[in-house]
């Protein structure tokens, strides 16, 4: 199957799996201009592995395609694949990044789509960390942070996550903040 045809079968998946309960639901928990079709998060999941073959080219049409679900998708196929290629996968936040427009789809990236790989590209994530940190875009500023929360996990590396955080301590964008508490929230349970 073409990843055209890969798209057009997703998102017919999608319109059938979306009910108002759902969409009132996300609307809650992810405020603002929320296009999305109102698609529980395990018809997600199991789209993702079903559709995973399609790799970084799908994700990226699933990216284009700009439904919250559809973004969703794309990040959670690409960290499915991200061993295979880790410079595509990162190639692609990159890309992603620019269209971040809420902290679900934004989280999602920072820890689904990175996680195969926050051992063995550890230098390149905190480089791409320390590029949004001081973004005019909140939502890559918020990135900053969710990309480098798997690490919070080393006490050797606390240090350098700080230096994330501190600039990032009085943003005037609420799910900036929201982001540096569940951060330095990770540092105190001491992990």
């Amino acid at each position: 199957m073409t990843i055209p045809a890969q798209v057009k079968a997703i998102q017919k998946i999608l319109e059938a799996n979306s009910n108002p309960e759902a969409l009132e639901a996300q609307q809650k928990f992810v405020p603002g201009e929320l296009n999305a079709y109102g698609v529980r998060m395990p018809v997600l999941n199991e789209l993702a592995k079903q559709f995973k073959t399609g790799g970084f080219e799908l994700a990226a049409s699933l990216w284009k395609a700009g439904m919250m679900e559809e973004k969703m998708l794309a990040a959670k196929i690409l960290g499915l694949v991200a061993k295979k290629d880790p410079d595509k996968t990162l190639e692609l936040i990159r890309q992603f990044a620019k269209g971040i427009d809420n902290w679900a789809v934004c989280d999602t990236i920072g820890m689904q789509s990175v996680k195969p790989i926050v051992k063995t590209h550890q230098q390149e994530i905190f480089a791409l960390a320390e590029k949004y940190n001081s973004s005019k875009n909140f939502w890559e500023r918020r990135l900053s942070l969710v990309l480098v929360e798997w690490y919070t996990r080393d006490p050797s590396l606390h240090a350098a996550i700080k230096k994330l955080v501190k600039p990032l301590e009085n943003d005037p964008e609420y799910y900036v903040r929201k982001a540096v508490v569940w951060i330095n929230k990770n540092f105190s349970k001491g992990k």
